[in-house]
């Protein structure tokens, strides 16, 4: 996504030398960029649709009038705020202008702090107004690619999955949960000569004893012989139970099977997923399978880490959430903005995702809801600060997600996707009492 111009800059079009001099600086005093034209039709060659600001005009100048400037810069962007400058004979025609649609007019002498407001609130709604443009530019974007972002580190993923498709070597993946392991596997999967081949998934924290030995033999399941040509995808390998750790290691190694009496040799090649490890966490894989896996190792950074890459991933899966259920997409509010520019997202692309959904089914900025423990994030509340709102959703997050699993720590840390570090400390923070929590306490 490209940089979107600042948006502080003032078009002032004024024909006296004297006034447009004295206006100007007055602006440029109060921290607008200002740009100076004595005539409408000069403003009109470089003002287009994405000017990244508003408009100053004077009504009576020769040529182009103020009037017929403001109706021509309306028909090349019914969004750009055009406030005008008239004497007093004028009102009545400023107050028509006003039901076309001019952001504001001031009567001369215009009180000098009077036009810094105007101007300051014409701004700032000019910047949302082109923020939403940008965003509905973006979502509507098809050929966009499937993995997100313009962050570095995205950027330079992308650039690898040719390469690594085709590349007969072992992949891990490590990422929080909800970065988007899973799709980056796919993608990798699917660039290849092995695409046309099964992608078997093996989900390793649920499997048991019974299914273990069904899997790997001696009789082997016969969905693991499928495997051959293909990619064995080892979802969560870090939460494989150590008698499935052993068996994958000789697996791995020997890239063959039992199946009845004969061992079957297999073409497959493995991509593991785990969650990052934390500073003097020890190992979960052992390290004759985590070598063996980790040929390469790719790392998918949390969104915290690349905070460009929000607004773009918001954009899309409001489109794509909006098309889904025939809506269209709402406009962006400050409060959501807010959000998006500041929240850490430890649920990462898959709390970002349900966001942008509750957003499109206007579910976001209902405090009744939040209170009740549902999925509606209060922003737009009146009683307390941004800060205070988003401490609130964090803490009744933790608590339902420790209630959910029965008081199970590690389990209520994997559903929320905090690093263990991170879900302690933020329990610290909003005072949750986790002994009490456990009992059936709040």
């Amino acid at each position: 996504m490209s940089e979107a111009a600042p948006v502080n800059r003032i078009a002032l079009v004024e024909d006296d030398e004297d006034l447009a001099r004295s206006t100007a600086q007055l602006l440029k005093l109060a921290g607008f960029e200002v740009t100076l034209f004595d005539r409408a039709q000069s403003a009109l060659d470089v003002l287009d649709a994405d000017w990244p600001g508003v408009v100053v005009t004077d009504v009576r100048m020769p040529g182009i009038s103020g009037i017929d400037l403001f109706r021509t810069l309306r028909e090349r962007d019914a969004e750009l705020p055009v406030v005008l400058i008239t004497g007093h004979g004028d009102v009545d025609m400023a107050v028509d202008m006003l039901k076309s649609g001019a952001w504001d007019f001031l009567t001369k002498p215009f009180d000098p702090d009077g036009l810094v407001t105007v101007c300051a609130r014409a701004i700032r709604a000019r910047e949302l107004a082109l923020e939403n443009r940008q965003l509905r530019a973006l979502a509507g974007d098809e050929a966009a690619p499937v993995l997100l972002g313009q962050s570095p580190s995205i950027r330079r993923l992308r650039e690898m999955i040719p390469m690594l498709a085709n590349a007969d070597i072992d992949i891990l993946i490590e990422g929080e949960t909800g970065t988007g392991k899973d799709l980056l596997a796919r993608l990798i999967h699917r660039s290849g000569k092995r695409s046309r081949r099964r992608f078997l998934p093996l989900p390793c924290a649920g499997m048991d004893e019974a299914l273990i030995t069904r899997t790997f033999g001696p009789a082997s399941d016969p969905a693991i012989l499928a495997v051959d040509r293909g990619t064995l995808y080892l979802d969560d390998v870090d939460r494989a139970p150590p008698r499935l750790q052993d068996r994958l290691i000789s697996f791995v190694e020997k890239r063959s099977v039992e199946s009845g009496p004969n061992e079957v040799p297999l073409d497959f090649r493995v991509i593991a997923t785990s969650l990052p490890l934390e500073e003097g966490e020890a190992m979960p894989v052992q390290p004759a399978l985590f070598y063996r896996l980790a040929a390469m190792r790719l790392v998918l950074p949390p969104l915290r880490e690349r905070r460009e890459d929000v607004s773009l991933l918001f954009a899309r899966f409001a489109a794509a959430c909006a098309q889904r259920l025939g809506r269209n997409v709402p406009p962006l509010s400050n409060a959501v903005r807010t959000r998006l520019a500041t929240h850490d997202w430890p649920g990462n692309v898959r709390e970002l995702r349900n966001f942008a959904e509750l957003f499109v089914m206007d579910l976001v900025g209902d405090p009744a809801g939040a209170d009740a423990g549902g999925d509606s994030v209060a922003l737009d509340g009146e009683q307390a600060s941004l800060a205070e709102r988003v401490d609130a959703f964090e803490r009744g997050e933790i608590v339902q997600a420790v209630r959910a699993t029965g008081g199970e720590i590690g389990a209520a840390i994997r559903a929320l996707g905090l690093p263990r570090k991170t879900f302690y400390y933020k329990v610290a923070k909003h005072g949750i009492d986790l002994p009490s929590l456990k009992k059936g306490g709040s």
